[in-house]
């Protein structure tokens, strides 16, 4: 097995530099262009429910209450995103779009041990995520009322517009453009240099080849 030798590998490295600085700048290049020109934006909006007692029929809030909640959050959570919640929020806001589509881009998520739920709804119009989020929410509360015959659904916090994409962060994705550019420059010198099976000086022969160099025949430029 031929022995590795990372003075060589360096040496070679710094004779193909400019190959890598080059590989660098392509794939930073493809990549901001990617970002900035073909990428879509997505906006997400938030909003804030919290499950609470029977607030038509109580007016103290029980331990069991809150055990019930706690248990519901998971069942909740599909109600957000089910076919009947969903289909309603597209006939009320004229979205043309379908149930599977609006589903991928809803998500619903609760910290632990809380009766707190966080509806995030993204689009590529940033005003309307957040109708969309503000949308189902209502609806979500208006149907826990219909299939419980509770009203244990309140809103906390109302969506507000994002200013910004949430998929698109350039500085964070210009740094991994950066480095998938270096790690491909350098391995594909690496790949090069292994390829390579000139022989370029002596000690390559002395060491590769375990022969004896009894002379050199200098390069002769041609006038």
């Amino acid at each position: 097995m031929e022995e590795f030798n990372l003075r060589e590998v360096l040496s070679y490295l710094l004779q193909k530099i400019w190959l890598v600085i080059v590989i660098i700048f392509l794939v930073v290049t493809g990549g901001e262009i990617y970002t900035n020109l073909l990428k879509t934006p997505l906006y997400e909006s938030y909003t804030n429910v919290v499950l609470i007692s029977d607030s038509s029929s109580k007016t103290e809030i029980t331990n069991n209450d809150i055990t019930l909640s706690n248990n519901l959050v998971k069942t909740y959570s599909e109600i957000v995103k089910s076919r009947n919640v969903l289909s309603q929020v597209i006939d009320n806001l004229k979205l043309n779009t379908s149930y599977e589509a609006l589903k991928g881009r809803v998500a619903v998520s609760s910290a632990t041990s809380t009766q707190l739920l966080s509806i995030k709804a993204s689009d590529e119009n940033k005003t309307r995520a957040k109708e969309i989020a503000d949308n189902i929410s209502i609806v979500f509360k208006n149907e826990v009322k219909n299939i419980y015959g509770i009203d244990n659904v309140q809103i906390v916090d109302k969506a507000v517009e994002s200013s910004s994409p949430a998929n698109i962060n350039i500085v964070k994705e210009s740094i991994i453009y950066f480095v998938a550019g270096l790690i491909l420059g350098v391995g594909a010198v690496y790949l090069m240099y292994l390829l390579d099976k000139t022989i370029k000086d002596t000690e390559t022969v002395e060491n590769k080849l375990k022969l004896t160099v009894i002379g050199v025949v200098p390069e002769v430029e041609n006038k």
